[in-house]
């Protein structure tokens, strides 16, 4: 078994970064991340080669997949696809975001 405690993983941020990540499960088939985006600042994000579901642990903004808008709060659920373009923007609270990949996500 492998178990996690959300609120003591660290996506390792600093005050000035817009963006921290970190994988904290990994099998064969997935992966699962934390990841954080800070208010008001820009998510440089490119297309992954993995598909990915994310799941807005807390915060508030909107999420662009494709040519497409939705607001993102508390309890949000998104589904994006491998190499379709997609990042956050008009972020009003820090979002913390779990991210789910598969295959699983290789570091870049």
């Amino acid at each position: 078994m492998q178990a996690h405690e959300i609120p003591d993983i660290d996506p390792q941020t600093r005050d000035s970064d817009s963006h921290g990540y970190v994988d904290f499960l990994a099998s064969d088939k997935l992966s699962v991340g934390l990841a954080v985006w800070r208010k008001g600042k820009p998510d440089r994000q490119r297309p992954h080669q993995e598909d990915e579901v994310y799941y807005v642990i807390s915060g508030r903004g909107v999420i662009r997949v494709a040519d497409e808008d939705r607001p993102v709060k508390e309890g949000s659920l998104v589904f994006v696809a491998a190499q379709v373009p997609h990042h956050f923007h008009d972020i009003e609270e820090d979002l913390r975001v779990l991210v789910f990949w598969a295959p699983p996500h290789t570091a870049r």
